[in-house]
């Protein structure tokens, strides 16, 4: 035998015990598990009809077995893989499921000698149910003033992924009445000078797993008729309350921005108050939707509440919410603006001072908010309460008298 045939022979003697020492010590000493992955479903999803899944995964030693279990019954135990990579389909037949949630649990052990596993558990939701729809009310067509909010209820046979109004050639979000409920409602401000006219309304509803319905109705804007005033201000007034605060530019900007950013949930309860107290209707001093006329602004629609009370009293929050800004502007002068979310914020102008309150505090209706004052461009006392619904100033003394 020649030596290159015996060098050889030696070399895969030696490769060969080497490999089998390398085996038999990561047979007796290897500590890592197999890693799994799984594609077909994902986490936190909802599915309907069969799901197609795959199982890979793969070990430094070899796989040995997996096992699948489904709501704790088993669909697969044990099964024996013994490679060190390996890929295993399977299918679940939601149909044959309860509607809601459940859970895979999947497990795979390596070929060791201390048998060393991964688990990977999936919670998913089951949705085959046909998505189903109506309006609360019977009679679907409404009607809603200008600069008044139009309130739209509806009700679902199962919980949505999501819903939308389209109407006045805009995108209107729809959320729960509350936490779980079916009942799904939408706040749709209508601007003081919108149009007198019938409109159409849609709603798009879809559900988890991708199926999509339409509600149609109809709604008409009617004509209100809004006051006129005339109104002059000091001008060495505006002129230092031009140098001591803020433009209105700025605030609408920042107002703007917090509506992007309101929290998508009803931080509200029940009914608003105002924000000073009324016993008198004289105590309204400017209705909101009045045709104001002056000299330094022109001709505006004052969208707002001005009530007045005795100098320097509490004024307090018209509803629960956060305090989303706190600053001095021109013309609004001591300026709190409380998120109550979903879009909706109050705005409260011409504070004497502030209440011991910080931007981004939860606050509760009643809770003090500033003394009443006379700061910015005003001409005596008095606080003006505003709303807006995404951005659209509305009629605030709607939202006290009906339970939005």
């Amino acid at each position: 035998m020649s030596s290159l045939i015996r060098y050889g022979i030696v070399f895969i003697g030696l490769a060969g015990a080497a490999w089998v020492g390398c085996n038999t010590y990561a047979y007796f000493f290897s500590e890592t598990a197999p890693t799994l992955s799984v594609a077909g479903i994902e986490p936190d999803s909802c599915y309907a009809g069969d799901v197609e899944c795959t199982v890979t995964g793969k070990d430094a030693y070899k796989v040995a077995t997996i096992s699948l279990s489904l709501d704790d019954k088993p669909l697969a135990e044990n099964f024996k893989i013994n490679k060190k990579a390996f890929k295993h389909t399977f299918s679940i037949p939601t149909k044959t499921l309860s509607h809601g949630n459940h859970k895979l649990h999947i497990e795979a052990h390596n070929g060791t000698f201390n048998k060393a596993k991964s688990t990977k558990d999936i919670s998913f939701c089951v949705d085959n149910l046909p998505l189903q729809a109506a309006f609360v009310k019977g009679d679907t067509d409404a009607k809603v003033f200008q600069g008044r909010t139009l309130h739209i209820q509806f009700q679902v046979n199962k919980e949505i992924k999501e819903a939308q109004v389209k109407a006045l050639s805009k995108t209107y979000p729809c959320f729960a009445e509350s936490a779980g409920s079916l009942i799904y409602e939408c706040y749709i401000p209508t601007e003081c000078d919108e149009i007198a006219n019938e409109y159409p309304l849609t709603i798009e509803i879809s559900d988890r797993v991708g199926n999509t319905i339409h509600l149609e109705s109809k709604f008409q804007v009617v004509l209100f008729p809004f006051k006129k005033q005339n109104l002059k201000f000091d001008a060495d007034k505006i002129k230092a309350e031009n140098e001591a605060g803020l433009s209105e530019k700025h605030l609408e900007a920042e107002i703007e921005a917090l509506t992007h950013k309101s929290p998508q949930k009803k931080l509200w309860q029940g009914v608003f108050v105002t924000p000073t107290e009324i016993k008198e209707p004289r105590q309204i001093t400017t209705d909101f939707g009045v045709i104001r006329t002056t000299q330094e602004r022109g001709l505006r629609q004052h969208k707002a509440l001005d009530l007045y009370n005795t100098p320097r009293s509490v004024v307090w929050a018209p509803q629960d919410g956060i305090v989303a800004l706190k600053n001095r502007y021109a013309h609004s002068g001591n300026t709190i603006v409380i998120d109550h979310g979903y879009g909706v914020l109050s705005l409260i102008f011409h504070l004497d001072s502030f209440a011991n309150i910080e931007v981004g505090e939860k606050i509760k209706r009643g809770n003090p908010v500033g003394y009443l004052g006379k700061t910015g461009y005003a001409t005596g006392y008095h606080v003006h309460w505003e709303m807006r619904v995404n951005n659209i100033a509305i009629d605030p003394m709607q939202w006290t008298k009906h339970d939005f």
